[in-house]
């Protein structure tokens, strides 16, 4: 069986070439090409061989790694991309599936867990890090299971939403200092300490 073509794009030349070790040490990938930038990926793949897989980081110089992918799918439909990121902000990892990922590792990898991503990839799997899996599952849990009243699903949202509390207060006829309580107790049964917190788990 010939081997399955990767394209990796990873914009820290280091990092880039351990990835490229890694897959082309095994006996099932071959690297088509590794690039330190969304653009020189997308002109890659115009004019060279399709790969089956990409590895893809999200914050890249130029275009960052979910516009890359989405622009590379409308090359190339059934590429395969997988993220492998620092980042586990639960907002990239939704973005990165929305634009066509089929996974998303942390680059605390093994290298053979990336050889078993790539495979899990190709035969129809998901791959993902147990911490980003734990995000997505999370990501469905409503607050509602999380026994919130109905006052503070209110106020979630609309916190979520990226609102200040004097316009919440005022969207629900409350004082702000009402609203600041309801919010504490928020944050005590979601187990979050920031605002910012809020809106990266339950903005959308």
């Amino acid at each position: 069986m010939s081997k399955l073509n990767v394209v990796i794009i990873e914009d820290h030349q280091v990092i880039l070439e351990s990835f490229e070790e890694i897959v082309n040490s095994s006996n099932k990938f071959n690297v088509i090409g590794a690039f330190l930038s969304g653009e020189e990926a997308i002109e890659f793949v115009k004019e060279n061989t399709k790969p089956d897989l990409m590895l893809v980081d999200i914050q890249l110089g130029g275009i960052n790694g979910i516009e890359t992918i989405r622009k590379i799918k409308k090359i190339i439909p059934n590429v395969l991309p997988i993220i492998i990121s620092v980042h586990e902000n639960s907002k990239f990892v939704f973005d990165a599936l929305c634009v066509g990922a089929v996974g998303y590792l942390n680059k605390n990898t093994t290298p053979q867990e990336l050889i078993n991503a790539l495979n899990q990839a190709y035969h129809g799997g998901a791959p993902m890090s147990s911490n980003i899996a734990r995000k997505v599952v999370e990501s469905f849990q409503t607050p509602n299971e999380k026994n919130l009243t109905e006052r503070e699903n209110e106020i979630l949202t609309l916190l979520a939403k990226g609102k200040s509390y004097a316009s919440i207060a005022e969207e629900l006829f409350l004082s702000v200092n009402t609203i600041k309580t309801h919010t504490r107790n928020i944050y005590d049964k979601l187990q979050v300490n920031s605002k910012k917190e809020i809106i990266e788990k339950y903005g959308g």
